[in-house]
């Protein structure tokens, strides 16, 4: 019996499909092509060979691959692959650059053991320059060299009533009050590292406080004076004793204010001031310090309390001191506590001297004016206060433009605390009464107060 030939089966779209790209493959489907059909049993094991080899080629492809990036890495860490920046070993275009080659002990390359990263120490910071600071020729308070070098201002303020309060005693270095005509007293405020936010108001010049403005040449402001004053001031007003700066031709560096009455209200500042110093050339520095200054004693060793009383004609002042400040608290009669009109603060000086001079009736023809001169080269009796504590010494001025010092009984030159300094000028026999405070470990004061021999 002959057997029948069973007819080959089309290949399908599908089984183009999944045809490979193998060779073996290849040779499988021209044997199936030229020879006889093969049994169903036989082609179901031949596809699932070529899909087993199929998924072996996926899984091979899948190791290179993962081989390859694995390469890369190894080969990044080692500084051989540019990271697009230029920071690598490679040259400018990104290249990598020659690397050392090593082997281990197998055989095959090594990366060298890995340096810890060295953090960048922090930048240190450029320290700020220390400010240089110098002893204010006026006062010894430690100032720049600019402040030491400006040249003395001296303003003449009133001290009426209608005058109070008054303006520019925070930022003097010197205040000088002395009896005027009537036994009004008078102040001069004289400005040495300080400059003024107000001052005034000024009032008209008297000779005597022409010659203590002499002692630092300084600029002599004022409106107007008596005829010996500005007599003085023509023929030695341009730095021969002080550099005059009166209003009546120097006006545009000062004004009126219209909440007071003339003639107290007249008013300058400290800007004006120093452009007016450059008009009249009084622009030198002032020399060294005419004063020995010290710092302040130690709160513990400071008296508590004490008092100082001088009297005028018209008015008293009294001090009060404040041993946690190491200041004394000025008052004035009729005006209370004292403060400064430019700064609402309690005028309250580091030092007061009290000194006492002949003062008589000066004879310029009008008698009716009751003008005064004073005999105030020479030497006299003198209270110095400071640190809370009062002794009674000299005061001696020896020349116009000399300076005037203080010295105590046993003729040394008194020190005086760096800061403010009030000199309270007054005539012969004047009350001057001195309280002294509790000493530090004692139970009370000394006994009594004491007044001018």
């Amino acid at each position: 019996m002959t057997r029948r030939a069973r007819p080959a089966v089309p290949v399908t779209d599908r089984d183009r499909v999944r045809q490979s790209p193998d060779p073996a493959e290849g040779e499988i489907a021209a044997r199936d092509a030229a020879g006889p059909a093969m049994p169903g049993r036989e082609r179901g094991r031949r596809r699932i060979a070529k899909r087993g080899r199929l998924v072996g080629t996926l899984v091979l492809l899948a190791l290179v691959g993962l081989g390859v990036m694995v390469g890369i890495a190894v080969a990044g860490g080692r500084g051989g692959v540019p990271d697009g920046t230029g920071a690598g070993t490679g040259g400018n275009n990104g290249g990598p650059g020659p690397v050392a080659s090593t082997s281990s002990p197998g055989g095959g390359p090594a990366s060298p053991p890995a340096t810890p990263a060295t953090p960048s120490p922090a930048p240190t910071p450029t320290p700020s320059p220390t400010p240089v600071l110098v002893p204010a020729p006026l006062d010894g308070l430690l100032v720049s060299p600019e402040q030491a070098a400006r040249h003395p201002i001296a303003v003449m303020v009133d001290d009426l009533g209608p005058a109070r309060p008054q303006a520019g005693f925070g930022a003097a270095s010197v205040v000088w009050q002395a009896p005027a005509e009537g036994g009004i007293p008078r102040y001069m405020i004289v400005f040495g590292a300080g400059s003024p936010s107000l001052v005034g108001p000024v009032r008209s010049a008297r000779y005597y406080f022409i010659a203590w403005a002499a002692e630092w040449r300084a600029m002599y402001v004022h409106a107007g004076g008596s005829p010996q004053a500005l007599a003085t001031l023509r023929a030695q007003g341009h730095g021969q004793l002080v550099y005059d700066a009166d209003q009546f031709r120097y006006g545009r560096y000062l004004w009126r204010v219209r909440t007071r009455a003339s003639p107290h209200n007249l008013y300058t500042d400290g800007a004006r001031l120093d452009e007016l110093a450059g008009v009249v050339g009084a622009t030198a520095p002032p020399g060294g310090p005419v004063w020995q200054f010290g710092p302040d004693a130690p709160p513990a060793a400071r008296p508590v309390g004490g008092r100082i009383e001088v009297a005028y004609p018209a008015n008293r002042i009294r001090y009060d001191y404040d041993r946690v400040s190491n200041r004394y608290l000025r008052s004035v009669t009729g005006e209370g506590p004292q403060v400064d009109a430019a700064t609402g603060e309690r005028v309250a000086p580091k030092n007061v001297v009290i000194i006492t001079m002949r003062f008589g009736p000066l004879d310029d023809g009008r008698a009716q004016k009751g003008r005064l001169e004073a005999q105030v080269v020479g030497s006299g009796t003198a209270w110095i206060a400071t640190n809370g504590r009062t002794i009674v010494g000299r005061w001696r001025k020896e020349s116009l433009t000399g300076p005037t010092r203080f010295f105590d009984r046993a003729g040394r030159p008194v020190t005086l605390t760096a800061g403010q300094t009030f000199v309270q000028v007054v005539p012969l026999g004047t009350p001057v009464t001195i309280v002294p405070g509790i000493e530090p470990g004692t139970a009370g004061p000394p006994p009594g107060a004491f007044s001018p021999d």
